[in-house]
């Protein structure tokens, strides 16, 4: 008998699971806003209980799912309905690169390292950060970004010239910390950067956020922002 109650469970339960999982759209689930897949973990562990406890009683079970797809549709409505409480209810989009600069005051509000945004613009075939104009993380926490405009895809074949090789950008430098190892395997030194940052009216490593070589023999230097300009300041 309490295998046929755990099949019937199923049977009854599955749909409506299916059902809320189904409002949420037609979303990747790294992509969900926060309210759905806390929604989705909810349902789960309800369901989950439900299915693998006989002893618990189904009908309770059954009401809670309804009640929570009732709360997720109220939800969905009123961020819609109402931008203001839909700010306070979900994430922001945050720019992180603003005119080929970090903004730093924004990385810190979604706890993200240089390492993340690196990583997150390699996933974008973007290898060289000189060639950012913007880069922002989503409320769905993908990274979106907007290239200079000379490095906006063009392809080799249309324009029929050969393309010359172009590899990883080297870090030099990593919040205000000098990486000695990598500047010892491309046979530079310190005095050589210090130069280098001499020459950009920067006289402090400690002033630099992000610096950084490509195979052209480009450096990428980065201050640093604290903060976005209200003038790209991202809203719903």
């Amino acid at each position: 008998m309490e295998y046929l109650k755990i099949l019937l469970r199923i049977i009854t339960i599955l749909p409506m699971f299916l059902f809320i999982t189904l409002l949420t759209g037609r979303r990747k689930i790294g992509e969900l806003p926060v309210f759905d897949f806390l929604s989705l973990i909810t349902v789960a562990a309800v369901v989950g209980a439900d299915i693998a406890d006989p002893k618990v009683k189904h009908l309770p079970t059954a009401f809670a799912v309804i009640v929570i797809m009732l709360l997720h549709y109220i939800y969905s409505i009123l961020i819609i309905k109402n931008r203001r409480l839909g700010k306070w209810l979900t994430f922001e989009p945050l720019v992180v690169i603003e005119n080929g600069q970090f903004v730093k005051g924004n990385m810190r509000k979604i706890k993200y390292s240089i390492d993340n945004i690196l990583t997150m613009l390699r996933e974008k075939n973007v290898f060289d950060v000189s060639e950012v104009e913007f880069a922002i993380i989503e409320a769905s926490g993908q990274l979106s970004v907007q290239k200079k405009s000379q490095y906006q895809p063009l392809t080799p074949k249309e324009i029929k010239v050969n393309t010359d090789y172009k590899g990883l950008s080297i870090p030099l430098i990593v919040e205000g910390e000098i990486y000695k190892e990598n500047l010892e395997k491309l046979r530079l030194d310190e005095a050589w950067l210090m130069a280098q940052l001499e020459s950009n009216r920067i006289f402090s490593e400690k002033s630099v956020f992000y610096a950084a070589i490509n195979t052209e023999g480009k450096l990428y230097i980065s201050k640093g922002l604290e903060e976005s300009k209200d003038i790209h300041f991202l809203r719903h």
